[in-house]
């Protein structure tokens, strides 16, 4: 019957593409909704014909597949009473999501640009985030939702009470703990299902083989040395870097990819700036929700990267001034003579 043909399809390609059993229910419940309605208003009708079937065997078909659904979600929110029994678990290596992943990550399932092969790249992705501070704290906290699988966070410093101006994955409960630490909890309580390892110092030049482990190394310090050690170690290891910066009400991103024709932080600054000239936050301020906006384009810029949608910023530099409400974006190439990339290049 063409009916039954018309469901049968709808299912499959939602098993194909994998979408979410939500959006595979209101698929198959709409169809029949649609074949009840014709054979309920025009039975005689050609369409109605080809359809098959009677109004009555339908009804009684659509019936008897709400109370198996009904059966399906009691059953599933008994189970819900239980203690979770995934909490803290790792990245599965069976290739497939669970049900609750389905669920958790259908916004980006139904996404063309990500769907569910981009999702399965962040599961099995390993990112680096150094610095959870103010770019740190939303990096962390969009990545864990995301489902990065695997994210090593390394800081070497403790939550104060002037971080929660704006470093917004800590609590007032959690001063004096090591910041990799007390992110990294937060991250695994509201993602169970990624892993995250904290690491309680800095990352430098000589930690080419730590970068070497991870798909990408995403850098929220805020000083110039610790920038370019971490330009430094990727350099190195040939892993991109995703980096911003803030001061006062101003912002900026890129990605640094030399093995790709990108240039390195080297090409554009190869020289640490004047005493006085880019003053840290703690000297100059900075506004509580910029690091949120800035750090938030840092962490939709790897998701972008991770699963290859869209236009990244690999030879592009974006700067954001928050108190104008204004956006640039400026080209950015690798100086030929630069000491740090020049042997690393894209050949």
């Amino acid at each position: 019957m063409l009916g039954l043909s018309l469901i049968a399809g709808l299912t499959a390609l939602a098993l194909v593409f994998r979408l979410p059993g939500r959006i595979a229910l209101l698929m198959a419940g709409g169809a029949w909704l649609a074949i009840v309605l014709l054979l309920g208003l025009a039975p005689e009708s050609g369409m109605a014909q080809s359809i098959g079937g009677t109004l009555n065997g339908w009804l009684f078909g659509g019936g008897l597949a709400a109370l198996v659904l009904a059966y399906r979600v009691g059953l599933r929110r008994l189970r819900a009473l239980a203690p979770e029994a995934d909490t803290g678990i790792s990245p599965a290596d069976d290739g497939q999501m669970s049900d609750a992943e389905l669920d958790r990550y259908a916004r980006h399932l139904v996404l063309r640009e990500i769907g569910g092969p981009g999702q399965m790249r962040l599961r099995d992705a390993r990112v680096l985030v150094v610095g959870a501070g103010g770019l740190g704290a939303p990096i962390c906290l969009y990545l864990a939702a995301a489902g990065v699988g695997r994210i090593t966070l390394a800081d070497d410093d403790t939550v104060s009470l002037s971080n929660l101006q704006r470093q917004v994955i800590f609590r007032s409960g959690q001063r004096g703990e090591m910041k990799a630490d007390a992110a990294a909890g937060n991250m695994a309580e509201l993602n169970p299902h990624i892993e995250v390892t904290p690491l309680h110092r800095r990352i430098t030049g000589a930690d080419a083989d730590l970068v070497a482990r991870h798909d990408l190394v995403i850098d929220g310090t805020d000083s110039f040395a610790s920038r370019d050690e971490v330009n430094r170690a990727c350099v190195t290891a040939g892993v991109p870097l995703i980096a911003g910066a803030i001061a006062q009400w101003e912002g900026q991103v890129t990605l640094y990819h030399p093995a790709q024709g990108g240039p390195c932080m080297a090409c554009l600054f190869p020289e640490a700036p004047a005493p006085g000239l880019a003053p840290a936050c703690a000297e100059a301020g900075v506004v509580g929700a910029l690091p949120g906006v800035v750090g938030s384009i840092m962490a939709l810029e790897a998701i972008k990267h991770l699963t290859g949608a869209g236009e990244g910023l690999r030879g592009r530099m974006l700067i954001f001034d928050g108190l104008y409400g204004e956006t640039r974006m400026i080209s950015i190439t690798q100086r030929e003579d630069c000491p740090v990339c020049r042997g690393h290049r894209h050949a």
